[in-house]
């Protein structure tokens, strides 16, 4: 769960385009009325460390200071690179 929303609290649609993105397909699929994914969730840090490996940055490596502590884009949790999506 990644915050509360009023509608589609489960799944989310984004759009990507160029930069190193394959070309002309859809990854992931939700129920029939979009609120729940049923086939290739991607959690948001995944796209965060993804986007982030696009723009040619290491997200496991990329830190900022916030409140004296070191944070990560990708979250402190493990990320991956969802390289089905990437050419």
């Amino acid at each position: 769960h990644y915050g509360r929303r009023d509608h589609h609290p489960q799944a989310f649609t984004i759009w990507l385009a160029g930069g190193g993105v394959k070309l002309g397909f859809s990854f992931g699929e939700t129920d029939s009325i979009g609120y729940a994914p049923v086939r290739d969730a991607v959690n948001p840090r995944d796209l965060q460390a993804t986007i982030l490996h696009l723009l040619g940055i290491d997200h496991r490596r990329l830190t900022f200071r916030y409140q004296g502590l070191d944070q990560k884009l990708s979250s402190v949790k493990p990320a991956r690179v969802v390289s089905e999506i990437v050419s």
